[in-house]
């Protein structure tokens, strides 16, 4: 039972972008059309669940052993920095379609405060590594149904007739934030 509300919980109720407010750089940027939101939201799910494991594994036997967990922030930025690196060379080598899919989308996942946020919070929340990383699978299926979802309201946007003052980014942020509102909804399911 655990384990559902934590996927409900991150997904809906907690949602990474629209509820606390983390990785809206890529939220605002890569929604311009559905195939990058879907590429960037597959790529973070990637690197969130990977340095999930890596840097509750650094926290719990590197950190703490060492009474050094006030370098908690530095040392997740460094992780995930060369994580991102590390999988950008490894599917770069073992599959070259798969990384001209994804290309654009890792180095923009370095500076993705979501994967350092969700990183940080299952150490706040002191979850176990099996509920982190459903934890961190969770945030970042809902960073990509946010993202989707934001991104088929903004192709719609490109087609209806807006006063001048209110296309492009202005429209896209008053709609960001009725986004938001509808998931405030979702605040009572647990």
């Amino acid at each position: 039972m655990d384990y559902i509300v934590i996927i409900v919980s991150a997904i809906f109720i907690n949602n990474i972008v629209l509820s606390r407010f983390l990785g809206i750089c890529p939220f605002l940027g890569v929604s311009k059309n559905t195939s990058t939101a879907l590429g960037m939201g597959g790529a973070v799910l990637f690197v969130m669940t990977i340095a999930t494991v890596v840097t509750f594994l650094i926290y719990k036997f590197l950190l703490i052993p060492f009474e050094i967990t006030y370098l908690q922030t530095v040392a997740y930025i460094l992780v995930i920095a060369f994580l991102v690196q590390v999988v950008e060379i490894v599917i770069k080598k073992v599959s070259p379609d798969l990384y001209q899919a994804l290309g654009v989308f890792l180095p923009l996942i370095t500076t993705n405060c979501a994967i350092l946020g969700v990183a940080i919070l299952v150490i706040q929340q002191d979850l176990s590594l099996m509920k982190g990383v459903v934890f961190a699978v969770a945030n970042a299926m809902g960073f990509t149904l946010a993202i989707v979802l934001f991104s088929s309201l903004r192709e719609y946007l490109e087609m209806s007739e807006l006063p001048p003052a209110m296309k492009g980014v202005p429209a896209a942020l008053i709609v960001a934030g009725i986004l938001s509102m509808a998931f405030m909804g979702f605040a009572g399911l647990v």
